[in-house]
């Protein structure tokens, strides 16, 4: 299982934005300043740190920086996220990190990144029909919406619909060279797109072992080809 530091000075900001890095082959960790940071690496020794630039007691480049200094700590990818700024994207990049990334991220930004610094499967694109059944204060309505990427963790969604965090989804979809998959999920991420379409983050409350079992074989099958 890889490691995954994550620090910002906001605990909202990380609780909110960090969703889509809830998967079996990670394990998450988080801090609000480069100290605490730098305890848990020293105590996890994680694998890939992301950490903003503007931390409350030193800057994420200085951060890096001593990191990289440290035999016993600098075996570790390291993404700074800054704004698009030429002072900022110099400190960025000039610290020793493997990647920078500029303000503001777009989630598949995000986890491209992640996947190719910890080698691990992103989601895969798709674009599927999904029958979406919502469960609310007011009962169940039903929203088609496109399936956009999937992996056994989540999937993405894409809808003229609206969707709230923290809704309870079904939804029923067809795979290429799979069966009806039908699942259950939460919203962990809402997206406007556009003046009318939304992008959904969804997180799988539980699935069955055959359907994971198809949702593996189809990202592995892309991953291939791709």
């Amino acid at each position: 299982m890889k490691k995954v530091l994550l620090i910002h000075p906001s605990r909202d900001t990380l609780t909110r934005d960090t969703s889509f890095l809830d998967r079996d082959e990670l394990r998450l960790f988080t801090a609000t300043t480069a100290a605490e940071g730098l305890s848990i690496h020293r105590e996890e020794m994680v694998n890939l740190l992301l950490t903003e630039l503007d931390l409350p007691d030193m800057g994420g480049d200085v951060l890096c920086s001593r990191i990289r200094q440290n035999q016993a700590l600098r075996r570790v990818s390291i993404v700074v996220v800054c704004r698009d700024l030429p002072e900022e994207i110099n400190r960025a990049e000039s610290c020793g990190a493997n990647a920078r990334l500029v303000k503001p991220v777009k989630p598949e930004q995000l986890e491209d990144c992640v996947g190719k610094l910890l080698a691990v499967s992103t989601r895969q694109d798709c674009r599927v029909l999904v029958r979406t059944q919502v469960y609310g204060e007011r009962g169940a309505t039903t929203i088609f919406c496109t399936l956009r990427n999937i992996s056994v963790s989540g999937f993405l969604l894409e809808s003229d619909g609206h969707l709230a965090v923290g809704n309870r989804i079904s939804c029923q979809f067809f795979l290429p060279t799979a069966s009806q998959i039908t699942a259950v999920g939460e919203v962990v991420r809402t997206t406007r797109l556009s003046r009318i379409m939304n992008q959904f983050g969804i997180r799988f409350i539980s699935l069955y072992p055959q359907v994971r079992s198809e949702i593996e074989n189809f990202v592995a099958a892309n991953a291939q080809t791709a």
